[in-house]
C-alpha cells in the first residue's frame, strides 16, 4: 500500500504545483474581464436546503462540504503519526509540539501589535497561525535531495500539530451560535462509531456513512462541519505496527482525491481576490498583520523555539539537518494558504472587503515565506564541521561568533 519513495516525491512535487497553479488562475481571472463571471459561479445557490444554512452556494459546498473531507485526511495522518509514526513516542513530540506552539503564538501577537486592538481586525488573529502542509511539501518536493528526509519530518510533525492547533481554534473562536440539541447527537454518533472499533468493526462503510450523518449533524449544531472530519477520524480503527488497518487503506484512497481535487478546487475557490491599488494595498493594517505574522512570525517562533529546545536539553536537533536548513525549514511554515484562507472567511463572516484584504496578506506572506524558504535550502551546504554549524546558528540570530 506504501508507495515508492521516488512516486512519493512526484506526487507530492504535482499537488503542490497544482495547488499554486490553481490560486494562480483564480488570481488571474479575479483581476481579468472575467471576475464578474468568477463571482456569479461561486455565488450560485445549488443542490437542497441544508440544516441551519438552507440552499448553500457552490462556494459554501466547497467550504462546508468537501473541505470536512480535507479534515478527514488531517485527522487520520495525525492519529497515524502519534501512534505509529514521526509523533508515537513523547521524545519523537516534544520538538514539533514546542515548536509548533511558537509557530502559532508568536505570528498570532505579531498580528494583534500590527493591527493596534482595532475591534474590526482583531478576530482574524489566528489567520497566519496555521501551515499549509500540501503546499510547504510540494516546495520541499522540488528541493529534492536538497532537503534531507528529517527536515521533511519535522516540517510534516510541525504542520500536523498545528493544523490540530486550527482545528481547536475553529472549534472553540469561531462558533457563533450552538443547537445543542445536535451538538449532541454529533458527540454521540461519534462515541458510537468509537464502538463500532471497539467491537471489531474494521470494514470502511459503516465509518462513512456515520460520517455524512456526523457532517450534518455538525452542520446543523453551529459548530463548523469540518470538525466532523476531525471527529470521523479519531474514531478509524489503527493498530500499531497494523500495515493494512482500517486508518491507512482509508487514508491512502482518499489522499489522491483531496490533494489533487478538494485542496485546488478550495485554493481557486478562495485565492482569487480583486487587486486594487498595486503593492499599496498591502499596506493596510489587515494585509500588512496577516503578511508579517506568516512571514516573520513564523519562522521567528519556530526556529528560536527549535534552538532554545535544542540548547536547553529539552530535545535533540533532527539527525543530519543543520541550523540553516532548520532555519529555511521554519521559514516554508509560514505557508499559510489554504488553512489560512479558510480562517480567513471565518473570521470576517459577510465582511467580504476584509475578506479581501485578509487574502491579499495571505497570498502575499505565503509567496514570501515560500520563494526565502526554497532558496534558503536550495542554497545550503551539507555540514562540514559542527564549529561551522554553530557559527551558521550565531549568524542566523545576528550574534557575534567571537563572544560563543
Amino acid at each position: 500500500m506504501a508507495a515508492d519513495p521516488s512516486t512519493q516525491r512526484a506526487r507530492e512535487r504535482a499537488a503542490g504545483l497544482l495547488l499554486i497553479a490553481a490560486a494562480g488562475v483564480a488570481l488571474l481571472i479575479a483581476n481579468s474581464p472575467l471576475y464578474e463571471l468568477y463571482h456569479d459561479l461561486l455565488e450560485q445557490k445549488v443542490g437542497p436546503a441544508m440544516p441551519r444554512l438552507g440552499q448553500m452556494s457552490v462556494h459554501y459546498w466547497i467550504a462546508d462540504g468537501l473541505m470536512p473531507i480535507f479534515f478527514l485526511l488531517v485527522g487520520l495522518e495525525v492519529k497515524r503519526e502519534w501512534y505509529d509514526g514521526a509523533l508515537a513516542t513523547p521524545a519523537l513530540r516534544r520538538l514539533p509540539i514546542i515548536a509548533a506552539m511558537a509557530g502559532m503564538a508568536v505570528p498570532a501577537a505579531i498580528y494583534l501589535a500590527v493591527v493596534g486592538g482595532d475591534p474590526a481586525l482583531v478576530n482574524g488573529w489566528a489567520i497566519p497561525a496555521a501551515t499549509d502542509i500540501a503546499f510547504a511539501i510540494g516546495v520541499l518536493a522540488l528541493l529534492g535531495r536538497h532537503a534531507p528526509p528529517s527536515i521533511k519530518l519535522l516540517l510534516v510533525a510541525i504542520a500536523i500539530i498545528d493544523d490540530v492547533g486550527a482545528v481547536l481554534i475553529i472549534a472553540l473562536f469561531y462558533t457563533a451560535e450552538l443547537d445543542v440539541l445536535a451538538l449532541g447527537g454529533a458527540l454521540a454518533l461519534t462515541a458510537a462509531m468509537a464502538a463500532m472499533g471497539q467491537f471489531g468493526v474494521r470494514r470502511l462503510s459503516p465509518y462513512m456513512a456515520s460520517f455524512v450523518l456526523l457532517w450534518l449533524l455538525v452542520l446543523a449544531s453551529g459548530v463548523h462541519a469540518t470538525i466532523a472530519g476531525v471527529l470521523a477520524a479519531l474514531t478509524v480503527p489503527l493498530a500499531r505496527g497494523e500495515a493494512r488497518s482500517p486508518l491507512k487503506l482509508l487514508e491512502h484512497r482518499i489522499h489522491p482525491w483531496v490533494m489533487f481535487g478538494v485542496v485546488p478546487l478550495f485554493g481557486f475557490a478562495s485565492a482569487g481576490v480583486h487587486l486594487t491599488g498595486g503593492l499599496g494595498a498591502l499596506a493596510a493594517p489587515l494585509p500588512l498583520a496577516v503578511a508579517l505574522g506568516l512571514f516573520l512570525g513564523k519562522q521567528l517562533g519556530i526556529f528560536s523555539a527549535i534552538w532554545l529546545a535544542v540548547k536547553a536539553g529539552l530535545a535533540e536537533r533532527p539527525a543530519g539537518a543543520r541550523w540553516r536548513q532548520i532555519y529555511g525549514a521554519s521559514v516554508l511554515c509560514g505557508i499559510g494558504f489554504t488553512m489560512s484562507l479558510f480562517i480567513g472567511g471565518l473570521a470576517f463572516p459577510g465582511q467580504q472587503a476584509l475578506i479581501d484584504q485578509a487574502k491579499v496578506g495571505i497570498l502575499a506572506g505565503s509567496l514570501a515565506a515560500a520563494i526565502t524558504g526554497f532558496l534558503i535550502l536550495r542554497f545550503t551546504s551539507t555540514v562540514d564541521t559542527i564549529a561551522d554549524d554553530e557559527a551558521e546558528a550565531a549568524e542566523i540570530f545576528g550574534a557575534d561568533q567571537d563572544e560563543r
